[in-house]
């Protein structure tokens, strides 16, 4: 296990880079986020292990959430809580190169577009999803992936995470604190989504596409499940709300984030409020008529519980040998540890 440690700041997304097997790049936020100043370390990992910041930008509100840019190796994008999101360069200082300022309140999530790499989306507590290009000041579009007559009050409006597809560059997946997870097809016309609930009515925090199976996501939320769907019965049957496929507990507090492995189709990593990093097998994917339920660990294989406060963000390493990971949490703390050994 490799430890960096962010004085003061406390971590809430941590992602490593897709050009350089030793950069990580890590948003944060003074006083746990609620107040104060953000911070973005730009990490390295040396060769001797030893992880050191190579750059770091402070910012007048806390991150929430960052994206690499696909297309420029230097460039990361922070989701900040004055309602902006921000593109620095790494080898910069202080500044960043663009700002991007339509959201009404904080941004909560960012995502580049892995497949045709020309623009990246954003949600917010405004109930509002965007899609923006790096070289235009104004978005490209807006959404409302949840239904109006659901938004009972401001903050369950909040649209936690929104990802694109790393299959298809037109469809995009949500959640938000009214439990509604949201797809989001660019080819159909104006506001349409398919929404349904996922969380029995409580807060769905987190969504992540499965890197290999094209119609398949997972979702983690307030009620401590993690849940994988199949997107095509939801298209199938558009009104009626649909059954996950599979469920996985063990999870003690609200999942935060959900990240199927880039490596393995069956392997996916969770964090939670608990304090607990849990490694997950999705039995469903090669038998069909089994799921978890019958495992006596809820396919849970493997658990870390070396932060001591509320653990806000993992990702996995695209580099080396699969399994290893980077988690970070309200402890501010960095770690990287191998989630398949």
């Amino acid at each position: 296990m490799l430890a960096y440690h962010m004085q003061n700041f406390s971590g809430y997304s941590v992602q490593y880079s897709p050009f350089f097997d030793n950069k990580l790049a890590v948003a944060s936020g003074a006083n746990y986020g609620l107040v104060g100043n953000g911070k973005l370390f730009i990490l390295t990992i040396q060769p001797s292990g030893q992880i050191v910041p190579s750059n770091a930008f402070l910012t007048r509100d806390g991150l929430f959430d960052l994206s690499w840019n696909e297309l420029n190796e230097n460039q990361v994008l922070v989701a900040q809580g004055d309602g902006t999101l921000r593109l620095f360069d790494i080898n910069l200082q202080k500044y960043p190169v663009a700002i991007f300022q339509e959201h009404k309140r904080e941004v909560y999530s960012c995502n580049w577009n892995l497949v045709n790499k020309q623009n990246f989306v954003s949600s917010s507590w405004d109930g509002t999803c965007k899609i923006w290009s790096p070289v235009r000041k104004q978005s490209l579009l807006t959404w409302q992936p949840v239904p109006n007559t659901a938004k009972t009050n401001t903050n369950r409006s909040c649209v936690y995470q929104v990802e694109f597809s790393p299959h298809d560059p037109n469809l995009i997946l949500s959640c938000s604190g009214t439990s509604h997870i949201s797809l989001k097809d660019l080819r159909q016309p104006g506001n349409h989504v398919l929404s349904f609930i996922g969380h029995h009515g409580m807060e769905s925090l987190t969504v992540d596409f499965n890197k290999y199976r094209p119609h398949i996501f997972c979702s983690g939320g307030a009620d401590k499940l993690i849940r994988i769907w199949d997107m095509r019965s939801i298209k199938k049957n558009p009104r009626f709300q649909p059954m996950s496929i599979n469920e996985l507990t063990g999870h003690e507090l609200a999942i935060k984030k959900v990240s199927w492995s880039p490596h393995l189709d069956d392997v996916l990593l969770s964090v939670s409020y608990d304090m607990t990093c849990r490694v997950w097998n999705d039995i469903r994917a090669h038998n069909i008529a089994v799921t978890n339920a019958v495992d006596p660990n809820g396919g849970c294989r493997k658990l870390f519980n070396k932060h001591t406060e509320f653990v806000t963000g993992c990702d996995w390493s695209l580099w080396g040998s699969p399994g290893f990971v980077s988690t970070t949490g309200w402890d501010g703390n960095v770690f990287i540890w191998n989630a398949l050994r």
